[in-house]
């Protein structure tokens, strides 16, 4: 494990892997992922996933026939992430590459491995560890090529009353609604984030808003594994149907944004 603001939660993080928020978060972060590269020219894209972790969303783009570049300053979470590596047909694993370090310093770790840039760039769930994220957009930014994408998850700041309403948390629904951070179920204090906020950050980099969805409106607040079968199939498509229509997308848990560069 490395040092950092993620590092004390990290293997609280692995035991969350594969419950329904998870499972929820990763489904549909990987369709909207999917659509975001549409927004592409057709062709076998370059891609880097800035705290790619276990590998989750990087192994499902390697999977769509894309050369997949993982970021992330934990040596033990690459370490998982290669042994799920390792159960892919070999075509996938070739496509994938794997460097430790943060993503503050990503041009330089990385920007060999894509001459001019990479196609689209992932962030997501790295943003709200940051007391000041400056220079992680800034890094973000600066690997995009132009007419390239970059995509992030952030906790959504605009509905960060949600969360404790849901649960019956009465007295901190207020402290949500004055706030723009919160705890999370890791135990950590971290930020959150609104898409206008984002707007006026990455303005500056030459990227603007062209995407953006709501990820888990309604099962933020459970716990435990998730359905089967049908049960679960029902769970996304609800999730799936609201993710970006307002008003639901608003009061979301997790706000999934894409940024065109010019």
């Amino acid at each position: 494990m490395t040092d950092g603001p993620f590092a004390p939660a990290e293997q609280r993080w692995l035991a969350g892997l594969g419950k329904v928020r998870d499972v929820v978060r990763q489904t549909l972060v990987a369709e909207q992922v999917e659509a975001a590269l549409a927004l592409l020219p057709p062709g076998r894209k370059r891609v880097l996933d800035v705290g790619c972790g276990q590998g989750t969303q990087a192994v499902r783009v390697a999977r769509l026939g894309h050369d997949v570049v993982g970021l992330d300053p934990s040596p033990d979470l690459l370490d998982r992430f290669r042994v799920d590596l390792d159960a892919e047909p070999p075509a996938v694993r070739d496509r994938v590459r794997l460097v430790v370090g943060p993503g503050e310093q990503a041009p330089d770790l990385v920007g060999p491995l894509a001459a001019g840039g990479f196609d689209l760039v992932l962030c997501h769930g790295v943003l709200m560890y940051l007391d000041d994220d400056a220079p992680m957009l800034a890094a973000l930014a600066a690997v995009v090529r132009p007419g390239g994408l970059l995509s992030l998850l952030v906790r959504n700041g605009v509905g960060l009353a949600m969360r404790p309403g849901l649960l019956g948390d009465w007295a901190h629904v207020h402290e949500a609604l004055a706030g723009s951070g919160y705890t999370n179920r890791l135990g950590l204090d971290v930020r959150a984030h609104t898409p206008a906020g984002l707007d006026e950050a990455l303005a500056p980099h030459g990227l603007t808003r062209r995407r953006w969805w709501g990820v888990r409106t309604f099962t933020d607040h459970l716990d435990g594994p998730p359905p089967e079968g049908a049960a679960l199939d029902d769970l996304l498509g609800a999730e799936r149907a609201v993710a970006g229509a307002d008003p639901y997308r608003q009061v979301a848990a997790l706000a999934h944004l894409v940024f065109g560069k010019r």
